[in-house]
């Protein structure tokens, strides 16, 4: 049964896409149910900041791993690939067409390919983690960069965690760290990728008025709500771009305008590195969903 993936950068239309396909699916008989590979809209209440889709605008497609952290809990890739496979499994077993959609590289890429984690350790971890709130990433960068130069090049200086994930695995192995995708032959199924890509100027603009359109849409008094929650319990959640600028907000440490231009900032950083990861996968012409449907159609009378 094949499988579609709809990925790309934040901004570029994904979710849109993906609906699309599930409607053409509907139209042609079948049944659609969609896996979300978003990091952040696993977490309850986190809702204009991630841009998620209304139950309205799920258009009655059932969705999957949204909603289901707490704003206090962290995230981990390998708990998410297990529950994303078993997610796609169930919806193979009922007859439906999975549609994998999101921008988080790593979430979407554990969804796709084989992937082996490497060992972890939890006493080793906490004294990183307390390394990089002591020193910053930018140390240990320059810490890995000295065992493994390789995925220090490629993580770069800003990721925290993923530094200090890098240099648990290598601690413990004396392996390298492997940074990207494993070779295409090591999808786990067959899989349509759709790579949703918006030429530079545009998703920029695009982006620039989202953020924006965030500030206007309440995302101060989600924070808020978020805080009561106990986002600032955790460590993913509270890191969320535009959630950590508005709780700055609320604490008077910056004002509306420097938290929606810092939002602004981040947000378009981030977008070049999804583009960056997504340049890795196979490339596709430009989307077309009833062709997208019935190829995935297909594969469920074959």
């Amino acid at each position: 049964m094949t499988l579609i993936a709809v990925v790309g950068a934040t901004g570029t239309g994904k979710t849109a896409l993906s609906l699309d396909i599930a409607d053409a699916v509907v139209a042609l008989g079948a049944r659609c149910e969609l896996v979300n590979c978003d990091a952040m809209q696993l977490y309850r209440g986190m809702d204009i900041g991630t841009a998620k889709a209304s139950a309205h605008e799920r258009r009655g497609h059932p969705h999957h791993l949204i909603d289901v952290l707490d704003p206090w809990e962290d995230a981990a890739v390998a708990a998410y690939r297990e529950a994303a496979l078993a997610a796609i499994a169930g919806i193979e077993a009922r007859g439906a067409v999975p549609v994998l959609v999101g921008g988080s590289g790593l979430y979407a890429s554990s969804g796709l390919y084989e992937f082996a984690f490497p060992a972890t350790d939890a006493t080793l971890r906490a004294e990183l983690e307390a390394e990089l709130a002591e020193r910053g990433p930018t140390a240990m960068h320059e810490r890995l960069a000295a065992v493994d130069r390789a995925a220090a090049d490629a993580i770069g200086p800003h990721n925290g965690r993923r530094l200090v994930r890098a240099l648990e695995a290598v601690t413990l192995t004396g392996e390298p760290f492997r940074v990207g995708l494993p070779p295409e032959e090591s999808l786990l199924r067959p899989t349509i990728i759709q790579h949703v890509r918006v030429e530079r100027d545009r998703l920029v603009a695009r982006l620039d008025e989202r953020v924006e359109r965030m500030w206007r849409l309440g995302i101060v008094e989600e924070a808020r709500a978020l805080r009561a929650a106990g986002i600032e319990r955790g460590t993913t959640a509270q890191q969320a771009i535009g959630y950590r600028q508005a709780l700055d907000q609320l604490d008077g440490a910056i004002d509306e305008a420097e938290a929606i231009a810092r939002t602004q900032a981040l947000t378009r950083r981030y977008a070049r590195r999804q583009v960056s990861w997504f340049q890795r996968y196979p490339a596709a012409p430009p989307a077309d969903p009833a062709a997208l449907a019935a190829r995935a159609v297909a594969s469920l009378e074959a």
